[in-house]
């Protein structure tokens, strides 16, 4: 056996069907596209959701909920994360500043202090608003909370 006389196993290679080369091939005329229509013609997309001219099923369903244009959003901050930045840089007072700096938040964004991990070090911690559990958890350990 030698490069002269390899073949691909039999059944596996077909010759591909060659569409819109006339009509002795039987695959002319129209090419596999029918008759009329926007799927016949070039350059057709489909839009997602478009169900033939049936109202599609976003706008059959009632919309509900509110969404307020003024929403703040706010960048959460968990005690754990305190924790471990009062630790690293060896601070006892927590501000936006601090935050920025270690790269926690950036600059634009309002910091919400969260109650999810411990606390052990007593913090004076400043940021624009604290869980009702994670003000609980640093005013308990002697630490003082401040809202901007």
């Amino acid at each position: 056996m030698d490069l002269s006389n390899l073949k691909p196993a039999v059944g596996s290679v077909h010759t591909k069907t060659r569409i819109g080369r006339g009509p002795g091939s039987g695959k002319g005329g129209t090419s596999t596209r029918g008759h009329k229509g926007a799927k016949s013609r070039s350059g057709y997309s489909r839009k997602i959701g478009f169900e033939g001219g049936q109202m599609p099923l976003q706008r059959r369903l009632p919309k509900f909920g509110f969404k307020p244009l003024q929403r703040t959003e706010y960048k959460a901050i968990n005690l754990s994360d305190l924790e471990t930045l009062a630790a690293s840089a060896n601070l006892d007072k927590i501000t936006p500043a601090e935050l920025i700096a270690a790269g926690m938040v950036n600059g634009k964004q309002p910091v919400k202090i969260l109650a999810n991990g411990t606390l052990t070090k007593k913090l004076e911690v400043v940021a624009n608003a604290f869980s009702a559990t994670a003000e609980k958890a640093i005013t308990e350990l002697g630490g003082t909370v401040t809202k901007i």
